[in-house]
C-alpha cells in the first residue's frame, strides 16, 4: 500500500480481547456510536461501535465496524502501553482477511501485516521512537500536545505505517475555532511532513473545546470499499460516550464478523 493511501489510514477507535472471568467485569466501561459518510456527502457507508474499558488496570478499546444494516465486518482492539500514544493494536477485516497490528512480547514489540486471507503474515521487530504514534494513539498525542496546539504551534511526530513497517514524520497543525453542531470546537489538520507531503491526503480532526473529545474525523480510512480501495470518509461522533455494563461489552467482544455487506 502506498504512503498516499495508508498515510493516515487510522481507525479512530480500537480495543482489547477479554476472556471470561472477573477481569472482564472491570468497571469504567463506556460505549459510543459513530457514522461514516463520504467526506463530501451524507450517504451512510458504515457504522462504528466504540467501547472503552479497563481490564486488570489496563486501558483498552474495542471498535466494531458495521455494515449499514448493523452487522459487524471488522474488529479493532487496542491495548494501552507505557506511552499512551503508542498502544498495541490488532485490526482484522473479515471481508478480505486483511490484518495489521502491533504487539508487545518478551523480546520487544513487533509490527505485522497480512494483505489478504491467502497471504502470509509478515512480521518485523519494531523500535518505537520516544514520541512515536501508533494507530488510535493519535488521539492521546493530540491531548498530550493540546496546550501547544491551542497556542497556534505545529507539532511533528513519527507515525507508524504498518504496511511499510516503519515510522514517517506527520505534522499536526492547529486550525480555526469553529462551532460543530452548536458545540465550540477546535479544528486541526494532520499531514505527512515530507517534501512530497503536498501530494498526500490530509486529515481534518475536530475536537470539542470543553472536554477535548473527538467530534469528527475526515480523511483516508482503514476501511476499504467493495473494490478494495481506501475510502475518503467523514466519521462523526454525534453523542459523547455513555456508561455501559459488562454484559454488553462481552456481547460486543463475541460478535461474529460477516464476510460481506449486502444491500
Amino acid at each position: 500500500m502506498s504512503v498516499r493511501s495508508h498515510l493516515l489510514a487510522l481507525s479512530v477507535g480500537a480495543i482489547g480481547a477479554c476472556v471470561a472471568g472477573p477481569a472482564c467485569a472491570d468497571t469504567d466501561i463506556h460505549q459510543q456510536e459513530a457514522r461514516a459518510h463520504p467526506r463530501k456527502g451524507e450517504t451512510l457507508l458504515y457504522r462504528e461501535s466504540h467501547w472503552r474499558y479497563r481490564q486488570e488496570g489496563t486501558a483498552r478499546r474495542l471498535v466494531l465496524h458495521r455494515c449499514p444494516d448493523g452487522r459487524a465486518f471488522a474488529r479493532k482492539t487496542v491495548v494501552e502501553r507505557a506511552m499512551a500514544q503508542a498502544p498495541d493494536f490488532d485490526f482484522q477485516d473479515a471481508r478480505d482477511g486483511y490484518r495489521e497490528g502491533v504487539r508487545s512480547g518478551p523480546q520487544g514489540r513487533v509490527v505485522y501485516v497480512r494483505p489478504g486471507a491467502r497471504a502470509p503474515l509478515k512480521e518485523r521487530a519494531l523500535a518505537v521512537p520516544a514520541d512515536g504514534v501508533i494507530d488510535a494513539g493519535f488521539d492521546a498525542g493530540v491531548r498530550l500536545h493540546w496546550a501547544t496546539l491551542r497556542a497556534g504551534d505545529d507539532v511533528t511526530q513519527p507515525f507508524l505505517l504498518p504496511s511499510r513497517m516503519s515510522f514517517v514524520p506527520v505534522r499536526l497543525q492547529p486550525g480555526p475555532s469553529v462551532r460543530w453542531q452548536g458545540i465550540p470546537a477546535q479544528r486541526m489538520t494532520m499531514r505527512l511532513d515530507r517534501w512530497y507531503g503536498f501530494v498526500a491526503p490530509s486529515m481534518e480532526l475536530t475536537y470539542a473545546d470543553a472536554d477535548r473529545r473527538l467530534l469528527e474525523f475526515a480523511g483516508i480510512a482503514t476501511i476499504r470499499d467493495g473494490a478494495g480501495r481506501h475510502q475518503d470518509v467523514r466519521i462523526v461522533f454525534p453523542e459523547p460516550a455513555k456508561p455501559a455494563d459488562a454484559g454488553a461489552l462481552q456481547r460486543a467482544l463475541a460478535t461474529p464478523l460477516v464476510q460481506r455487506c449486502t444491500p
